[in-house]
């Protein structure tokens, strides 16, 4: 099947992003030959702020605070210096660029990935036994405060409420049993994952509600992420597509999975209410000099 011709708006979007890239290499060739001390110097910023941003992430209390402000004290005057000599308008004509190129191709790339999303989606059967399950805690409790229990009521969908100690893939495989023809999940991309395997196994359809903190799972499937309610319209008249599942030491996740470093941080209790705090202390037990091994191996198809 051929494929449609982009309109005149994304073409001109589109030009105006190459020529904006190709100007911008012009921009940094001439600033470069012209006046090479910012560069110079921008290359020193790098060479010493990048070891004392690691110093910082990776050494505990004190040591960390010393090296974080350094850096931050490098970076900061390297940017004052540069933004108050006489290539301030340089830099302002640089950033200007940058920003329309960057606009420009988003705009040109957005007619494609709603071409793309257009192609891809096919009319679904409305559920007969639609099921939704719910993750209370997550997104901060988005479940009670968009009282999805009662919107499932009112559209004949049938909610199952996650309780402490629940096994959620066990709860999915007993509504399958019960004749669920579609299934569903309110929760984080974890959650989603559980309740998807279960669904691919079954080749049952699955609805993604986006009552996570990220929801990245959502935003992949074009799901409007602030119109948790709304996603519940999939279990009637609604578009179907499919997509791929994938696995890690035999668990499926459906968008991304962490491994190493961000992994540990991740799988803190902490991190969901304090991330940056729950990173600072966590990193220098993982990178600083007394750091054990990762331990990560991974098997490609090769061997």
């Amino acid at each position: 099947m051929a494929s449609e011709s982009p309109p005149v708006r994304a073409r001109v979007a589109a030009t105006v992003a190459l020529i904006g890239y190709l100007t911008l290499a012009i921009e940094l060739l001439v600033s470069v030959v012209d006046k090479p001390w910012p560069g110079l110097l921008a290359l020193v910023a790098v060479g010493v702020g990048v070891p004392l941003t690691w110093i910082g992430a990776t050494r505990p209390r004190w040591r960390g605070w010393i090296g974080a402000l350094a850096a931050l004290g490098v970076v900061g005057g390297v940017v004052a210096l540069v933004a108050s000599g006489p290539s301030a308008i340089e830099l302002v004509v640089v950033v200007a660029t940058i920003a329309i190129t960057s606009a420009a191709g988003m705009w040109a790339l957005a007619w494609e990935i709603r071409s793309a999303v257009a192609r891809r989606w096919s009319p679904a059967t409305r559920a007969r036994h639609g099921v939704l399950l719910m993750n209370a805690k997550s997104g901060g409790g988005k479940v009670e405060r968009f009282d999805l229990q009662g919107e499932c009521a009112r559209r004949g969908i049938e909610p199952v409420l996650l309780a402490p100690g629940d096994d959620l893939r066990a709860l999915a495989e007993d509504a399958v049993a019960r004749g669920a023809d579609v299934l569903g999940m309110a929760g984080g991309d974890g959650s989603q994952a559980v309740v998807a395997a279960v669904a691919a196994a079954h080749d049952l359809p699955f609805v993604c509600v986006p009552a996570g903190t990220r929801n990245h799972f959502a935003l992949d499937l074009g799901v409007d992420r602030d119109d948790v309610v709304g996603s519940l319209d999939a279990y009637g008249d609604a578009r179907q597509a499919r997509i791929d599942l994938a696995e890690v030491n035999g668990r499926v996740f459906v968008n991304n999975v962490s491994l190493g470093v961000y992994a540990h941080i991740v799988a803190s209790d902490e991190y969901r209410d304090a991330k940056l705090r729950t990173a600072a202390k966590i990193l220098p037990t993982l990178l600083g000099p007394d750091a054990p091994p990762s331990g990560l191996l991974v098997h490609m198809p090769g061997g």
